[in-house]
């Protein structure tokens, strides 16, 4: 089997410090945890590219929710790359639906023309589609060079038959990197199942609150998640002995 690849969902620039330090090879970059993920500030990504040599893929998501985006929104989405692009980010993780749920491959099209030469990874909008093997192709036609899935499943490990059937399809035409619920007691059994090559994690921790004072009346201030060098590290380990 070829090397295993680790991507990295950073939710601030600390994790992706973290990431390059324990030896993953990319970062999705990302605000919002709680939310799933949606597009980094534009200070946070030029920051981050300053700090970090890896790869920098910051997802372009305006918004949390459903993946059908009306034409304000698709307009802050193609900004948005281009501000990727402009910063210097090797790609970025976006995607977009019809009402049906299945890919809009016409607005896709035009935002990984729009992206290059940066790549484009399509994120989990993959897993709201009616049908993944259907999708599949869609993004192979579209150009994206790899699809961050959970096999449909709330954790990939759970969908590890699936994945490489997605894989199997994908016939090294796209990449298939299993995401979500990913944590090194369990990506042996996944790497040996799908037999993908990449992989992506948050490997998060919640960490304490430095500030002294505190609020017990406030409670919409949420948690700092950083990723958790020693996980990864574990991860990484693990993927190697495999590998």
């Amino acid at each position: 089997m070829a090397n295993i690849i680790l991507e990295v969902c950073a939710f601030n620039i600390q994790s992706c410090i973290v990431a390059e330090k324990a030896g993953a090879a990319r970062v999705e970059l990302c605000d919002s945890p709680v939310e799933g993920g949606t597009t980094p500030s534009y200070g946070t990504i030029q920051r981050t590219r300053e700090k970090v040599s890896i790869e920098l893929y910051p997802i372009v998501r305006p918004r949390a929710g459903h993946y059908w985006y009306d034409d304000n929104e698709f307009a802050i989405i193609k900004r948005d790359i281009l501000v990727c692009k402009e910063l210097g980010c090797d790609g970025v993780s976006t995607g977009i639906s019809l009402q049906n749920g299945e890919i809009d491959t016409e607005r896709l099209k035009q935002l990984v023309d729009l992206a290059y030469p940066m790549g484009v990874t399509c994120h989990r909008v993959f897993d709201r589609t009616p049908d993944p093997f259907k999708a599949l192709e869609q993004l192979i036609d579209c150009g994206c060079e790899r699809v961050l899935t959970s096999g449909q499943k709330s954790a990939a490990p759970d969908a590890a038959e699936v994945l490489a059937k997605l894989v199997q399809q994908a016939g090294g035409r796209i990449i298939i990197m299993p995401g979500a619920g990913i944590r090194s007691s369990n990506i042996g059994e996944l790497i040996k199942v799908s037999g993908a090559t990449e992989y992506h994690t948050s490997a998060r921790v919640a960490v304490p609150d430095p500030v002294t004072h505190q609020n017990p009346a406030i409670l919409d201030s949420g948690n700092v998640y950083i990723a958790s060098e020693e996980e990864l590290l574990q991860i990484l380990a693990v993927a190697k002995s495999i590998g």
